[in-house]
């Protein structure tokens, strides 16, 4: 089941790189729970099919480092880029992006918190495996305040531009 409006989002682990030592957080994957990342914050978060893959790094990643300001500006906390895949590739994608201090590059990497959220699809006849559906999401102190899901093979409703109108 899809999760929807209204809801928590689930408990769940993801994982963060980090290049230099900060606080508690250790150079290299480091490992978070969803719980305490929400608890109080409001987060715009968006989700990709795949690190480095056409639309994603073109447009979607992109759109939301440009607006990075503008969406704090709107009151948001944290911007999330959540994929299925380690953490290891989404800190080299978000290097190349450029996305330190505006995007977190979050990993699901075995689509755990994926198919909890009801939002996995399964690429495998395209050899990519199981991956996260495209979609955005505007989270307030862990509850879902609103959902862009995208069509299959669609870039129309999660972009940055619609969750800035959302915030």
């Amino acid at each position: 089941m899809t999760i929807k409006v209204g809801d928590s989002l689930p408990n769940g682990t993801l994982t963060e790189f980090f290049d230099t030592e900060s606080g508690a957080c250790a150079v290299g994957p480091n490992a978070f729970q969803v719980a305490d990342l929400v608890k109080g914050k409001k987060i715009a978060l968006f989700a990709v099919p795949g690190a480095f893959t056409p639309t994603c790094s073109a447009k979607h990643l992109p759109g939301y480092i440009a607006h990075a300001d503008a969406l704090r500006a709107k009151g948001v906390d944290e911007i999330w880029c959540v994929s299925v895949n380690d953490a290891f590739v989404m800190g080299a994608w978000g290097r190349e992006q450029k996305a330190a201090g505006k995007v977190r590059m979050l990993a699901d990497g075995g689509a755990v918190w994926t198919r909890a959220l009801g939002l996995s699809m399964d690429l495998t006849e395209r050899g990519m495996g199981v991956r996260s559906q495209r979609y955005s999401a505007l989270i307030e102190d862990g509850v879902v305040k609103t959902l862009n899901v995208e069509a299959a093979g669609k870039f129309e409703v999660s972009d940055a531009d619609t969750m800035l109108s959302q915030a």
